[in-house]
């Protein structure tokens, strides 16, 4: 009888969550060290245990911990756009400047040096790899190489600026100021699509072609671009995709980082943490990269933002059948050890939190804080870093909330 006494009074403790301080909400932590936070990122890309960082006019910057400490390499006063690998060599496009250092570099240590194709008097803003070929996409015009870089043939995408590279099977798809062109023989000859906007970003899921477009969201082709479809993000500017799995993750201007799980049918902001600037909602993205259990942003002036990859894809919509009231499940499995999942049912649109709580009312974790649409939810909570005992979470919605408890065995 004592021990349920004890349980009721720590359960209504926690419905009274004024008496909680919240130090734990997952966010995006900049992560500046050995760079400063003022840079603006175009470009990641990794490479072994390194992830590299493309900059306006301050070059690479290099980091061998995750983002934890960064280190300017030797390619240190030029501008980035975009970069690739081929086996243990990395490759980056620059912006050409009067002297002729842009064009395509490559470095065989990892970064250490670097060495000026002979793709040097352009602006290289995208690449791609298809079969033995190196591809490169310019600002006027488009560049392919059979020998790692070594030699280019120029050709073209019916004179547009090619933005962004992507490849589905044997096809090549371009992302350009009007649509994306398609080309099925290596670049040589291309064909638009009926996709008319500008595109900034493309990426692939499987057999699925997204692409970022200015002010129209993103779209979606199924079928190598025969056919688009406006997905759920339908009104922002979209700079940069990235992807991870069947996970999608959208950089906008000016309105930070969107995740989808379900090829768009749906998205979730992940802003928190973000550094605003004046004037905007949120922090403007540049650059995406999902690395090594993290997901870093690069952003316009302020350098480099790291998230656990984990935290935010923490929430997934199982499904879109709108609920007829709002539900919280008990967790599964339960006891568990140390990774359990929980579901929930939103029947109305608005702002969600989901939190846990240990056995004395002290809140451990922040698994949603967020608005999200009718549907039903499923959070993946791990429990690795806590000690066995009875934990508590509480689904709090407008207009509802709910409470649980959970076991953890070890």
């Amino acid at each position: 009888m004592k021990k349920k006494f004890i349980i009721s009074v720590v359960i209504a403790l926690i419905l009274n969550s004024s008496i909680f301080i919240n130090n734990s909400i997952s966010q995006w932590i900049q992560t500046v060290n050995g760079m400063g936070s003022g840079k603006i990122i175009n470009a990641f890309e990794t490479l072994g245990t390194n992830i590299y960082a493309g900059t306006n006019e301050t070059g690479i910057y290099i980091s061998a911990n995750n983002g934890t400490t960064w280190s300017q390499s030797s390619m240190n006063n030029k501008t980035v756009y975009s970069f690739t690998t081929i086996g243990t060599d990395i490759y980056a496009g620059l912006l050409n400047n009067p002297n002729g250092s842009g064009g395509v570099w490559i470095s065989v240590n990892n970064g250490a040096n670097w060495t000026q194709t002979s793709l040097n008097s352009r602006h290289i803003i995208s690449f791609a790899l298809l079969g033995s070929y190196l591809f490169a996409g310019s600002d006027v015009d488009f560049w392919r190489s059979s020998n790692n870089g070594v030699n280019w043939t120029q050709l073209s995408v019916n004179s547009q600026s090619v933005r962004a590279l992507a490849v589905i099977g044997n096809n090549l798809f371009a992302g350009t100021y009007i649509g994306v062109y398609i080309s099925t023989n290596n670049g040589t000859s291309w064909t638009i699509t009926p996709n008319n906007r500008s595109i900034n970003s493309l990426a692939v899921i499987g057999t699925n072609l997204f692409a970022g477009t200015s002010q129209y969201g993103v779209y979606i082709s199924a079928d190598n671009g025969t056919t688009w479809s406006q997905t759920a993000l339908n009104n922002k500017s979209v700079n940069k995709l990235a992807v991870s799995g069947n996970d999608i993750f959208a950089g906008t201007y000016p309105y930070g980082v969107y995740y989808s799980s379900n090829n768009g049918a749906s998205w979730f902001q992940k802003n928190q943490g973000f550094s605003v600037p004046p004037f905007y909602n949120y922090t403007m993205i540049s650059a995406l990269k999902v690395n090594n259990g993290y997901i870093f942003s690069g952003t316009d002036g302020f350098s480099v933002y790291r998230r656990l990859y984990s935290e935010i894809i923490g929430v997934q919509n199982i499904s879109s059948e709108i609920p007829s009231k709002y539900s919280l499940s008990q967790n599964f499995p339960n006891p568990f050890n140390p990774v359990t999942n929980l579901e929930f049912g939103i029947s109305d649109l608005g702002f969600t939190s989901l939190k846990v709580y240990d056995l004395l009312g002290k809140e451990v974790v922040t698994l949603v804080n967020e608005k999200l649409n009718p549907g039903t939810y499923k959070v993946e909570f791990d429990a690795g870093s806590l000690t066995s005992g009875v934990y508590f979470y509480r689904l709090t919605t407008e207009g509802f909330s709910d409470t649980k408890r959970m076991v953890l065995i070890k």
